[in-house]
Formats: C-alpha cells, structure tokens, sequence
C-alpha cells in the first residue's frame, strides 16, 4: 500500500523529475542553489529558511546574515517557489511585551499553517538561544508572543495541526557551550503561551553504527501528516577530523504520540557532496528547514541551507521516501 500525504494539493510545487541513473531517494535541484548569498544589498549569505504557500503563490521568511554579520530574519514572496523577491529590510515584529521584543539575534527560521494563521518559530536571542515564536496573517504584520522555553535551545519546529487537543513542537535543548551534543524533544501548549508535558523523542547515534548523526541532531522542515505517521525530517551532524559536517535523514513519528519514533534512517538521505553545500562560510553543511508538499502526486520539495552560505533544492516521493525509512530504519 502506497503511502499518501494527508493534506493539500499544491499543483505549483516545484519540481524536477528525478535524474536517469539516480539511485537516491532525495534528488537535488539542477539549477542549485535557488537564492544565492547577495540575494539582498546588505546580505552575507541567505540560507536555513522557510517557504510556505500563500495566496496560490510562495512566501517565507529568510535568514539573511548581514555584511556586518548580524543575524535577522526577512519576508519574501515568490510566483514560483524557486525565483524569489526578499524583503530589504527585516522583519518588525509587534507584541504586548516590551522585554520579549527586544532584539539580540534572529536565525533559522521555520514558518507552520495552523489553522488560520502562519506561525513563525526562530532561534531567538534572550540571554542566549532560545526558541522565538509569532504569528501573521500576510507576512507584512508579525505578531510576537512569548518565546517557548529557556535558554539555551533552537530549531524549535511546530506541527501543522493540534494534536490531542495541543499545540506540539519539537526542538532541540542544549547548554551554554556551542552545542556539543543534543537531543530531539516534543513539548505541548494548549495556549501557544505555556510549554510543558515534555516528552523525549530521539538522540543521537554514537559509534559508527549511523555516524552522520552522532554529535546532534534538530527537527528540519515541519513535520508532514502521512498515511504512516508524521514525516519529520531532521538535520544530524558528525564530528569530523575537519569540523562537523551537517547531512539529513528522516523518521517517521507515531500519529497521536509524535514522541514514539516508528522508523528512522540509519543511512543519511542527503549529505554535503556538491561544491555550494561544501564550500562557504561553514564548510559541509546540509540544513533542511522547509518542505512543500502536494498530496495529489506525493511530491516533497524540500529547502535546505547549503555551507551557511546560499539556499538550495531537493526533491523526494512520499512513497518511496517512506518504504526507504522503513527499509533503511535503524
């Protein structure tokens, strides 16, 4: 039984065929990457960002590193999801709390639909990193709320819909230290304002059993309501004689209890191999943090920043995907 994506159809999702001679689940876009690092006058690099739907066109929200090197996050819009307008200027968010709109830094961003509105979640400076959360109807006003949890965390990542009568999120808790280790966690609202009922869903891998995610690993694009349970893909990180190396797999979650993992790829799905994933300002870095889907045909296309440096491109069938996690599961 071929596995379906419970959801929308999306006719305009971009998409290439898979190439003759590819024997790899994920695929990526020939004309790779899609946004490069000068997108913007004052932009460093675009990469980590999020695309959504809207309007039976694109919009997202971008991390553009500035060439001062600050880090904020900007509005875009798209006709085609692969040829994009970004904002100059970052966003400005409105909120009732004047301490929570403080600005220190603004990255990685992930953009969720629930319901009637678009939900923004980002690494957000309080005292450290941690998980910024707002809302907005057009992607011209942005509500902020109170940010999720303490420091230190990030790639705090929602679920498109309410799950036992809450909000979920998975995110990715750490220490004061760069991250030298993490965990993925599920946490739940019941207001978007409190976080709580914490539950464990993964860890790394040590030893060399699925080496390419045994330093961390974080939730990527938010997670896809299938026939199986709920797609997450996720970024894992390996600790090379060279520096980490970020690459990216995928498990699939339980429906109801998205903390059990039914299924997780020992093998990684996409890993730093072409020259714009290799070569920037973080060498060998593959970050997933969006993915468009049209339940009609099962087709993912999924976003993902390449070395810190520029946004790239990559395709999957839900179904073959899916059987693939299922075969390849450690």
């Amino acid at each position: 039984m071929m596995t379906k994506i419970i959801g929308q159809a999306l006719p305009n999702i971009p998409w290439q065929d898979k190439p003759e001679g590819c024997t790899d689940v994920v695929w990526r876009y020939s004309n790779n990457p899609v946004i490069k690092r000068n997108a913007i006058p004052s932009s460093n690099s675009i990469f980590n960002s999020a695309v959504v739907p809207f309007e039976g066109k694109f919009a997202g929200v971008f991390r553009c590193d500035s060439k001062s090197r600050s880090m904020d996050i900007f509005a875009g819009f798209s006709e085609d999801g692969i040829n994009w307008n970004i904002n100059h200027e970052p966003i400005t968010f409105e909120g009732d709390d004047a301490e929570i709109l403080n600005r220190e830094y603004r990255y990685d961003p992930r953009v969720c639909f629930i319901e009637d509105r678009y939900y923004i979640t980002w690494c957000n400076g309080y005292h450290g990193p941690t998980i910024g959360v707002a809302y907005t109807f057009d992607f011209k006003t942005f509500h902020q709320l109170e940010n999720a949890f303490l420091p230190y965390n990030r790639n705090g990542v929602m679920f498109p819909r309410k799950i036992n009568g809450l909000y979920g999120m998975v995110s990715r808790p750490s220490d004061t230290g760069h991250t030298p280790f993490g965990d993925i966690f599920y946490s739940q609202t019941p207001d978007m304002e409190f976080w709580g009922k914490h539950r464990h869903v993964m860890s790394t891998v040590k030893g060399d059993d699925s080496a390419w995610q045994s330093t961390k690993i974080g939730a990527g694009p938010i997670p896809i309501e299938t026939s199986e349970g709920w797609l997450m893909i996720y970024h894992g990180v390996l600790n090379s004689c060279n520096g980490f190396v970020y690459s990216f797999g995928a498990a699939i979650l339980d429906i109801d209890q998205p903390w059990i993992v039914k299924y997780r790829t020992k093998p990684y799905l996409l890993s730093p191999q072409e020259l714009y994933e290799c070569v920037g300002d973080v060498p060998n870095v593959a970050f997933p943090c969006a993915a468009l889907t049209d339940a009609e045909t099962g087709r993912i296309a999924i976003y993902y920043g390449c070395a810190d440096t520029v946004t790239g491109l990559a395709f999957a069938q839900v179904d073959e995907l899916v059987e693939y996690i299922k075969n390849n599961s450690l």
